[in-house]
């Protein structure tokens, strides 16, 4: 495995997204000096926090699987998660709702779920349903250890037997054929196969092995934070301060200083400049790429952006009890969804939507009475020929009008806060093409042919642009691989959750 060149005692970590925290944990746990330097008044990154008249809201993912990955940070400094952090499981892990009115409650206990099948669609989808969980699983069992949570300089370090496991399983097939030999019925199908949106691709295009996003939520289980998502940075950062890691907020860098391809430091916008040995980049790596390293590569500007989307959080007087914590709405079309934004580069005619409702699990995030609600529309990135700024009017009032025909009874009235997050902001907010998930997982753009976490002689980059990928669990992973390149493969700890 590739490592940086040089000296490795102190450490400048430019952002205090997820990416960033997980491998300053692994850094200051072996005694490495740690620096982060955070643009924003808060830690998160992506995972913020806006607070608006006693409504305090998370703005940016909301599902939370795999609670051992953090575990495992946290045990780099020697500490317990759960003295710093509270997490409860969400029941059931999504709600889903259907075209012809039918509900879908989602669990990861097995049985639970084959009863909830049987009961809403029969028993020989709920005998399907088993099958696909031992699908899924042993992809994990195969997939996890070797092609995610690891450094990866080149494909042949990819053959293995593992990888013809994978091959033989079906992984290489397409998803949505590959969902669909194990569930025929098509409200199943949708409710499984959804998860390769997180991949910035449809289910017909994405290969099977991406059906691990779904073990991931669907049969790991799904966590909700007491004090909301951002509660999750905020323990991080807090935990590493305490271990005497600098972090210091407010403070925006804007070039790495370099010689050649060997970094010096990093300078902010007020001039200020912090020499380092090595240097972690946690900015959407295109962005870090162009703006702070001052490097163009063909391989960076080849890349192809996932969709973008809507955000509207909520802060409402409605209470809706026919939802759940995390509900999925899906249209009568399914298919074009992905024609829309993928294909042509245009709005959902038929919407599939998210709705959270973090309330339902922690109502201390709203004042007394009242509800948060996270509306998620997918569209498409900025590539797409639409002026959000004068379009943005007209579109929310779209999301208003399918929220009340989805069941939200007087929606817009019941809105007393309101934040609108589009992709012209995303990109404002530092994201390439305004594409919250980062570059597509196509085949060309996954393993060894997603951008690398490492740059000349000692710029590492971690988040969800560069290896393993988009999501919470991989973005905490990357620190992980981060910290590697910077300390060596046996320095950091394994993840807990390949100890099991």
């Amino acid at each position: 495995m590739r490592t940086v060149k040089g000296k490795t005692e102190d450490v400048v970590i430019v952002g205090a997204g997820l990416g960033g925290l997980s491998a300053a944990m692994r850094l200051a746990g072996a005694g490495r000096n740690v620096t982060i330097l955070e643009r924003d008044a808060i830690p998160g990154g992506r995972a913020g926090r806006i607070s608006d008249s006693g409504y305090e809201f998370d703005n940016g993912p909301t599902v939370l699987t795999m609670p051992d990955l953090i575990q495992d940070a946290f045990d780099c400094l020697g500490e317990n998660m759960n003295d710093w952090l509270s997490l409860e499981p969400v029941t059931p892990l999504y709600r889903a709702f259907y075209h012809d009115d039918s509900v879908l409650d989602v669990y990861s206990d097995v049985d639970e779920m084959s009863a909830e099948i049987e009961r809403v669609i029969g028993s020989n989808e709920a005998l399907g349903y088993r099958k696909y969980v031992e699908f899924v699983s042993d992809l994990y069992k195969y997939e996890m250890k070797n092609f995610i949570d690891r450094n990866i300089d080149s494909p042949l370090s990819l053959v293995s037997t593992d990888l013809a496991k994978l091959v033989g399983l079906g992984g290489f097939r397409k998803l949505a054929p590959k969902v669909n030999t194990f569930l025929k019925d098509d409200r199943t199908q949708r409710l499984f196969s959804f998860q390769s949106m997180y991949a910035g691709l449809s289910p017909y295009d994405a290969l099977a092995i991406y059906a691990v996003i779904a073990y991931m939520d669907s049969v790991a289980g799904v966590f909700f934070p007491k004090g909301g998502m951002h509660a999750v940075p905020q323990a991080m950062a807090k935990a590493l301060e305490a271990h005497g890691v600098t972090i210091k907020y407010n403070t925006e860098v804007t070039t790495v200083r370099r010689n050649g391809d060997h970094a010096t430091g990093v300078e902010t916008a007020n001039g200020e400049f912090f020499a380092a040995d090595v240097v972690v980049l946690n900015p959407d790596l295109p962005v870090a790429y162009r703006d702070l390293l001052g490097v163009s590569k063909w391989s960076i500007n080849r890349l192809e952006y996932s969709p973008s989307c809507y955000l509207m959080l909520a802060g409402s007087t409605a209470t809706y009890d026919h939802i759940g914590h995390h509900n999925i709405h899906f249209g009568r079309e399914w298919k074009q969804v992905f024609t829309d934004l993928i294909d042509n580069r245009a709005l959902m005619s038929d919407p599939s939507l998210l709705v959270t409702n973090p309330t339902h699990s922690d109502p201390s995030l709203a004042p007394d009475g009242k509800q948060i609600y996270y509306v998620l529309f997918p569209t498409p990135n900025m590539d797409a020929d639409i002026d959000w700024k004068t379009f943005e009017p007209e579109y929310r009032e779209n999301v208003i009008s399918t929220m009340e025909a989805r069941g939200y009874k007087s929606f817009g009235d019941s809105v007393e806060v309101s934040h609108i997050t589009t992709p012209l902001d995303w990109q404002d907010r530092g994201m390439e093409r305004g594409a919250p998930f980062a570059a597509s997982h196509s085949f060309l753009q996954t393993g060894p042919f997603r951008p690398h976490n490492i740059w000349g002689d000692n710029v590492v980059f971690t988040g969800s642009g560069t290896q393993p990928g988009v999501g919470v669990p991989m973005v905490l992973i990357s620190g992980r691989l981060a910290a590697e390149r910077i300390l060596g493969k046996d320095s950091t700890y394994r993840s807990r959750a390949l100890r099991k």
